[in-house]
């Protein structure tokens, strides 16, 4: 059982990330891939604004450890073998892929529900910041997750909690 945790700039390989996950004793990998608007990849418009592209920026340390703790609640809440964390920091071309999850499972329910929880979790407590630069103007505006904790308050919260 195998937990992969990467931050970089460099281009993420969807293959790859599911080749980490993959065993012969598990029957189903899931995936969440940050593509367009309905799975998470650089879209190229918000609010009546064309977007370029994106760049992401994360206090590495931190964001690594919090991804670890999501991977711990992962790991006590359902069956599951392996889970990979792979997220963009740096420019992000639009239609490029921003972040991948991977979660291996005996069973697809497991991994399903996992990788659910996990973008979720990544979302409202990783400290990764998103700045949006549009076509037009050239112009930049950081943008802030409405599920991100810390709008809410300042302790972070999860559905399940550590055993």
């Amino acid at each position: 059982m195998a937990d992969h945790i990467i931050l970089t700039s460099d281009k993420l390989i969807v293959e790859e990330i599911t080749n980490l996950v993959s065993s012969p004793d598990c029957g189903a990998v899931s995936l969440f891939i940050g593509f367009s608007c309905n799975v998470g990849t650089t879209r190229d418009n918000f609010e009546g604004k064309q977007v370029a592209k994106l760049e992401y920026e994360a206090y590495t340390p931190m964001a690594e450890a919090e991804i670890a703790k999501i991977c711990e609640i992962i790991r006590n809440k359902w069956r599951v073998k392996h889970v990979a964390v792979f997220h963009r920091l740096g420019v992000v071309p639009v239609m490029d892929i921003s972040v991948v999850v991977a979660v291996s499972s005996e069973h697809r329910s497991d991994s399903l529900e996992a990788v659910n929880f996990a973008i979720n979790a990544l979302k409202s407590s990783v400290p990764i910041w998103k700045k949006e630069i549009y076509c037009e103007s050239g112009e930049a505006e950081w943008k802030e997750n409405r599920e991100c904790s810390w709008r809410r308050s300042s302790s972070v919260s999860y559905p399940y909690k550590v055993l």
